[in-house]
């Protein structure tokens, strides 16, 4: 278990926390949510040690071991990948590493012994033995084949660096595991693993996210920051959400009531105070009048965004055809001969590992990048917006966000292109903001205020949802699933994908792809069947030309 009592933390004179006091207990698997900048990664930094608290104590029972997944990706770069996960445990590691350096001594001595003795004790009583074999299960499960376990993490890719060091936090089943984003830059079949992972996880889990599909997967408990507090709630995060409004509306209700009791009060008081035959009746009605005490309803931190698109003119039956495009990428096959017709009511969602061939896609049809064989059509009635996974070029100018914008309207008027920011969370003043000094939810943004200017009936999104907080990922989704054209996404949100798609394309590893018309759900249900038959078609295939 472990504990926060009275704890606060000031920054300057604010107060991001004030006297927690919350218990994380054994075998519960604990979502940490909250608006950005609630503190949900300082809470988890407090937790783990890494921050001291203004005043107050974190408590962990003793003899227990907590493991949180490290943000430093650059922190093992001088160790192999196998002794990065191992380390997980320091002490076991610590073990090993005493161990070799007794038994390379040349000259062992009788107390050298004795300590190879101590540590051998120690070490089996740690399954030392099956280090090695559980580091690899880790690692293989989160998708870092056999053949990088002995890579040195200064030669990995920062997505694969990432499956490494969550490997890391779980290596070990530490009593205690502490996760902040864990399925940032993991593929879904990585997030599908972890997810069935954390499911049978026995010990004490607390995670924060943005997904909210995960959440609703993992969590037995939902630990809401708002106010300065911290919330407990039973249930996933669609429990807690239906419990958080459903409270709130309560307490309006029962404040509505309250006041209309006042207004009643106060108007037989007003009315009879002076008359004498009902004076001890009113009297009666003011001490009544005084008990009533309305609930404080405090305005939440969290803020949606109001996102709506809406084409400016209906689209018609042909929207886009891909003939054979293929495109190799510093001689590596990206895509190979992809062809498809999209209709006026598709919603495709593009997924699968292989994200360079979703990118490259996009670029192509958006006229970003020549591919080297076959060709796209887009049908005539068609406008497309296009969000892209890298906006560095976008935002690379001197231009303020509301003269940025202007340009991609047609009303060419400040007031008119403030309307679009103030439903994205930008008030009067950030609109003289300039595009270069923007984070990266800002920059998503304004990006969506630009797609809601533009009105165009075809939207082009990858991966819209890196960077946004969860009120602004629940109001994307709520814009998509409103919005009435053609999609073609690329996202790892899962609720997003399940609620918006009517079709899946699914790219392979080897730039050959899936299209098939359903859900995302139960897509995954026949995903194996659907991989099989790939696998069969293109050895059958391979035959034929042999």
């Amino acid at each position: 278990m472990i504990s926060a009592s009275n704890v606060t933390l000031r920054i300057g004179k604010k107060a991001l926390f004030e006297d927690v006091n919350i218990k994380f207990t054994e075998g519960n698997c604990y979502g940490l949510i909250g608006a950005n900048g609630a503190g949900k990664s300082t809470f988890l930094k407090i937790l783990n040690g890494q921050l001291e608290p203004t005043n107050g104590s974190v408590t962990i029972t003793p003899g227990q071991r907590l493991s949180f997944l490290q943000q430093d990706h650059f922190k093992y770069d001088s160790f192999s990948v196998l002794d990065t996960v191992i380390m997980g445990n320091q002490r076991l590691y610590d073990i090993m590493k005493e161990k070799d350096a007794i038994y390379m001594k040349e000259d062992f001595t009788d107390e050298d012994g004795i300590r190879a003795s101590e540590l051998e004790a120690e070490f089996a009583d740690m399954d030392g033995w099956n280090v090695e074999s559980d580091a690899a299960t880790l690692l293989n499960g989160l998708g870092v084949d056999t053949e990088h376990h002995y890579d040195m993490m200064s030669d990995l890719p920062g997505a694969m660096k990432v499956k490494v060091l969550l490997a890391q936090a779980l290596f070990g089943n530490p009593d205690i595991l502490l996760l902040d984003e864990p399925t940032n830059n993991l593929d879904l079949d990585a997030i599908a693993w972890l997810e069935e992972f954390l499911i049978t996880f026995d010990n004490t889990v607390i995670v924060v996210s943005h997904d909210r599909y995960f959440l609703n997967k993992v969590c037995t408990h939902i630990a809401d920051i708002d106010y300065a507090k911290i919330q407990l709630y039973a249930g996933n995060y669609d429990f807690w959400y239906e419990s958080s409004q459903l409270m709130i509306r309560q307490m309006k209700e029962a404040n509505k009531k309250k006041e209309e009791k006042i207004k009643e009060l106060q108007e037989f008081i007003s009315r009879f105070s002076a008359n004498a035959s009902k004076s001890k009746q009113a009297t009666s009605r003011k001490r009544a009048l005084e008990k009533i005490e309305l609930d404080e309803i405090k305005p939440s931190s969290r803020k949606y965004p109001y996102i709506d698109f809406r084409p400016e003119r209906e689209i018609g039956n042909e929207v886009l055809s891909v003939e054979g495009i293929s495109k190799t990428i510093d001689g590596v096959k990206i895509l190979d001969d992809v062809t498809f017709t999209v209709g006026r009511e598709d919603k495709i969602a593009f997924v699968g590992s292989n994200e360079f061939a979703k990118t490259t896609l996009f670029k192509i049809i958006t006229g970003e990048m020549e591919p080297d064989e076959g060709s796209y059509k887009w049908g005539v009635t068609t406008s497309q917006s296009y969000f892209p996974k890298d906006n560095t070029n976008i935002f690379d100018t001197d231009l303020v966000i509301v003269d940025w914008l202007t340009q991609y309207s047609e009303i060419k008027d400040a007031t008119y292109v403030r309307g679009f920011l103030g439903r994205m969370l930008f008030p009067g003043e950030d609109g003289v903001k300039k595009m270069r000094v923007l984070s990266g939810g800002e920059k998503v943004r304004v990006l969506f205020s630009r797609m809601m200017i533009e009105g165009s009936n075809v939207l082009i999104l990858d991966e819209p949802t890196d960077h946004l907080d969860m009120e602004s990922i629940t109001a994307l989704n709520n814009g998509l699933i409103k919005f009435p054209g053609v999609l073609l996404f690329a996202s790892r949100d899962h609720q997003i994908v399940q609620t918006t798609a009517n079709r899946i394309i699914e790219f392979l590893p080897n730039g050959t792809f899936i299209d098939k018309v359903t859900s995302y759900d139960e897509y995954l249900e026949n995903d194996e069947m659907a991989r099989k038959r790939q696998v069969y078609t293109m050895a059958e295939t391979d035959q034929k030309d042999n």
